[in-house]
């Protein structure tokens, strides 16, 4: 039989050791992915916070640059990255995964474009391939406008530059951010300008701007096929073991570009709608894609993904 003190001792461990499983439990929730200021990313990475809170998890986007993404990663400051361009992003990321602190983990998306492209007009005008941007260096300005400053496809712009690359070296890169270059380019080729500028795809520009992605690029640049990339989910590693069903979620969740274009153009149509709420409705009118997301997926207590995360919608 306990004696008095013996029961207040008891107690009292008991009471820290709910207390301490309890600290665990809301530790071990928090689930942060690491984003970066593009728009096809930041729609990704919203939906992927929106689906984990649904089921019970503390998830947040931290907007970082891309250096900074793989740094978190490789620290456990951040758990995923749904914005691992490849092959143009190996230079920054190729290091990690040789290190083992990140994985590569599974491919989100297929069929993407990330190259150098130029108004419609410049390419009709004879501006069609890598090599041909050293003829029209005049009516460029010599100028080529990238993204913001330390993402990879500056570092291969830069690269190109360095090493003159297609006579490149007398060209100027110019970094700005994703909506700043883009206003540039459109302004530019309202007035007739020629311009020369980093595109990709999944994005409205592709909708709203009359653009042609250039021929040309090699594995030293954008990739051997013309800048056509491979999109993956990169994870911390221990994730997998720490958290096998957020592993799994986001193993699941697959993107396509035709997707990520019709979001897009959702935001721009209605400038209210943030790119996580545009990103929802789609989702909500898509069934099919969030019931492959949850397959084998649960809430953070067991229960059914697919009710929480269609109850979460309903409130949307």
């Amino acid at each position: 039989m306990l004696t008095h003190s013996k029961r207040v001792l008891f107690v009292l461990v008991l009471v820290v050791s709910l207390f301490s499983f309890s600290a665990f439990a809301q530790a071990s929730s928090k689930i942060t992915l690491a984003s970066v200021g593009w728009t096809g990313v930041t729609i990704k990475t919203d939906i992927a916070v929106s689906v984990l809170n649904s089921l019970g998890y503390d998830a947040e986007n931290l907007m970082v640059s891309v250096p900074i993404a793989y740094k978190a990663m490789s620290t456990s400051d951040a758990d995923a990255f749904l914005g691992n361009w490849m092959p143009s992003m190996a230079s920054i990321a190729d290091k990690y995964f040789e290190k083992g602190t990140v994985l590569k983990y599974a491919i989100n998306m297929d069929g993407a474009k990330y190259t150098l492209a130029t108004p419609t007009f410049c390419a009709d005008a004879g501006l069609k391939d890598f090599k041909d941007i050293v003829k029209f260096g005049d009516k460029l300005d010599w100028k080529i406008y990238g993204i913001e400053a330390g993402n990879d496809g500056n570092q291969v712009i830069q690269n190109m530059i360095d090493k003159n690359m297609f006579g490149m070296g007398k060209f100027t890169l110019v970094p700005s951010s994703e909506a700043a270059m883009l206003a540039q380019v459109q302004g530019m080729a309202r007035e007739g300008k020629w311009s020369i500028f980093l595109g990709w795809a999944p994005h409205s520009m592709n909708e709203y701007i009359d653009m042609t992605y250039l021929t040309g690029s090699t594995d030293e640049t954008f990739g051997g096929n013309d800048g056509t990339a491979t999109i993956w989910t990169n994870i911390r590693s221990g994730l997998v073991k720490d958290e096998p069903n957020v592993a799994r979620l986001l193993k699941n969740m697959t993107f396509s570009v035709s997707m990520i274009n019709q979001i897009m153009i959702t935001v721009e149509k209605d400038d209210s709608l943030s790119l996580g709420q545009a990103g929802l409705n789609w989702v909500k009118k898509h069934p099919e894609v969030y019931k492959k997301w949850l397959e084998g997926v649960t809430t953070i207590d067991g229960k059914s993904a697919v009710n929480a995360f269609e109850a979460s919608l309903k409130k949307q």
